[in-house]
């Protein structure tokens, strides 16, 4: 009996010890990590090089092959819902950001900016005793407030310095100019890149100014606390513009068109184990919408897209090499978890793909030259500082500060390899995501895979457990939706994640996966556009067999009807807990 109780006490000391030596981690800012999350924008799931691409990305390949690369990881499908999920642990519609930023409802879940009912990662942190920064492009703040010219300070309530940072250089909304990008932000002061008295390059380039920046935050940083940084590249979002030099090292490689690429990367992914080897490559569009390299008649236009495209990722991956030296020259690389994903699939959005012309479009009164000092308040700005008329059209040659286009649909299709459709749909080309996780101190699994399913609704939770954190129940009088995620540290060892069951719904396109099974269904909104529709129309659901068919190219839904029925009958559940209904367009049923 001695024995018994002698082992008892042991054990309920050594609980004890470690409770307390857990508590101390969270009041010594010595034993707890720093955290670098980078976000990267409208880039597909093989478009770095450790998950398939011929894009130069060292930086993040080598922070894989020290790390894990995560193989089923999701986003949410579009820029805002994305971000807003990523910063609160919560789906986006439980945030406020159901839809996007530029067109507020009065249905709960598309209030078109974040809510009062939830926290970002950065105002858990900093109750934490973290330091918080933020770069690159926030997107979560109501766009008619912040495209205001003589913007009062009563409504910037939802910056970035409002939601938890400390400080914060980029742009407010979600698109710009490269050289010259609309609402560019330092703190709470709208700049030019020409008046900003703290960073001054030879040649401004966003992209290059955020890596800048980030490094610069990390120089400055309060040294007695750690520190959390979110690092939202705009790369590779439209416009597709980079410096000539960088353009210039993928001349060619793109020349052999939009199957070569993709056969090449689908090899590539199988050969490094990012997708599985009996996975098949879905087939392109039809050839009316995404015509095929042989026909395509603008081909040195199109090649030169994917060359800008690349040299913008290949810029991107050279900012990340720069703050991991500034992490090692200050000591702190070993210490510090870094975290790179993506927040939705390759952009299809066909952005300057007509007849030739400029953004002007002729009308005298949006011709306005800008001095250095003005505030640039255009994401497409029509003229260029220096007199330029911003010229789109296919045939333009992309990459200059006087271009604003996309690399289209058919390039969209290579980023997604091997998945079906694009950015704003739910199938695994609109919401798979690379994930990286890299930290020498806590991650001894060098180079490995992970296959456990995740979402941005985990990094949350995760950051807070890392973090020695505490997720709030109230936050400034509010009552603070529960996270909707789990944490991943238990999958650093590989360990399991209990089965569970992850939603999707952006524009009425919905989504359930839970285990194998992936149930999704393709909408239409109707009457109306950019989020003011009456209406929407969606198609049956499709069922799919992820482990055996992740291209989602053979429905299942006949064949296993139950299954349909109860998946389909989970998501509608989860739809009015999650705050997708109300929704502020109704379903238009087709006839029988």
């Amino acid at each position: 009996m001695k024995q018994y109780i002698f082992i008892f006490s042991f054990c309920i000391s050594s609980f004890f010890i470690n409770l307390k030596g857990y508590a101390q981690a969270d009041k010594t800012n010595g034993n707890r990590p720093n955290i670098i999350l980078v976000l990267s924008d409208d880039m597909g799931y093989s478009d770095i090089g450790c998950y398939g691409s011929e894009i130069h990305t060292p930086n993040l390949d080598m922070l894989a092959s020290e790390g894990l690369r995560y193989t089923q990881f999701y986003n949410t499908s579009r820029c805002c819902p994305s971000r807003a999920s990523l910063m609160t642990g919560l789906y986006p519609h439980q945030a406020g950001m159901g839809w996007m930023n530029s067109h507020p409802h009065n249905e709960a879940g598309y209030k078109a900016q974040l809510n009062n009912e939830c926290v970002t990662i950065a105002e858990v942190l900093k109750q934490s005793g973290y330091a918080t920064y933020m770069t690159g492009k926030w997107h979560l703040a109501l766009k008619s407030d912040a495209a205001t010219p003589g913007l009062n300070e009563d409504k910037k309530y939802d910056w970035p310095l409002q939601r938890g940072f400390d400080k914060f250089y980029g742009i407010i909304l979600g698109a710009a100019n490269y050289y010259d990008p609309g609402l560019l932000c330092r703190d709470n002061q709208l700049i030019s890149p020409y008046n900003d008295k703290k960073y001054q390059p030879k040649q401004y380039y966003l992209t290059n100014a955020i890596s800048d920046n980030s490094v610069q935050f990390i120089k400055e940083r309060d040294k007695k606390k750690p520190f959390f940084m979110y690092v939202a590249y705009t790369t590779a979002h439209w416009p597709m513009q980079a410096p000539e030099n960088e353009i210039q090292k993928y001349k060619g490689v793109y020349d052999g068109g939009y199957e070569a690429v993709r056969a090449q990367r689908f090899a590539k992914m199988k050969k490094l184990g990012v997708i599985d080897k009996n996975i098949q490559l879905s087939p392109p569009d039809s050839a009316a919408v995404t015509p095929s390299w042989a026909s395509e008649k603008d081909k040195p236009a199109m090649a030169r897209r994917m060359e800008t495209y690349a040299a913008m990722i290949d810029v991107m991956d050279q900012g990340i090499g720069r703050i991991i030296n500034e992490l090692k020259k200050d000591g702190l690389y070993d210490n510090t978890i870094i975290i790179f994903l993506q927040d939705n699939g390759g952009c299809h959005e066909m952005v300057g793909a007509g007849a030739a012309g400029t953004v002007a479009k002729n009308k005298a009164d949006s011709l306005i030259h800008l001095t250095k000092e003005s505030i640039q308040y255009s994401q497409n700005p029509p003229v260029t500082r220096d007199g330029k008329l911003v010229r789109q059209g296919k045939e333009v040659m992309a990459g200059p500060p006087d271009t604003y286009i996309s690399y289209m649909r058919q390039w969209a299709n290579v980023s997604n390899t091997p998945f079906r459709m694009y950015k704003h749909w739910v199938y695994e080309g609109g919401i798979s995501t690379p994930l990286i996780v890299h930290w020498p101190n806590g991650i001894k699994q060098n180079g490995e895979l992970r296959h456990q399913t995740g979402h941005e609704i985990d990094i949350m939770p995760t950051i807070v457990e890392l973090a020695h954190a505490k997720y709030p129940t109230e936050f400034k009088s509010n009552i603070i939706t529960p996270m909707a995620g789990v944490s991943l540290v238990p999958t650093f060892t590989d360990a399991s994640l209990n089965l569970r069951t992850i939603y999707w719904e952006h524009e009425m396109n919905k989504a359930v996966r839970k285990g194998k099974w992936k149930l999704v269904c393709r909408s239409e909104m109707l009457d109306g556009k950019g989020g003011a529709w009456k209406h929407y129309h969606s198609e049956p659901w499709e069922l799919y067999d992820i482990e055996r068919d992740r291209s989602e190219l053979h429905n299942l839904a006949d064949k296993y009807p139950d299954i349909v029925r109860e998946m389909a009958k989970m998501w509608d559940v989860w739809a009015h807990k999650a705050k997708v209904f109300p929704a502020p367009w109704t379903e238009i049923k087709a006839n029988k």
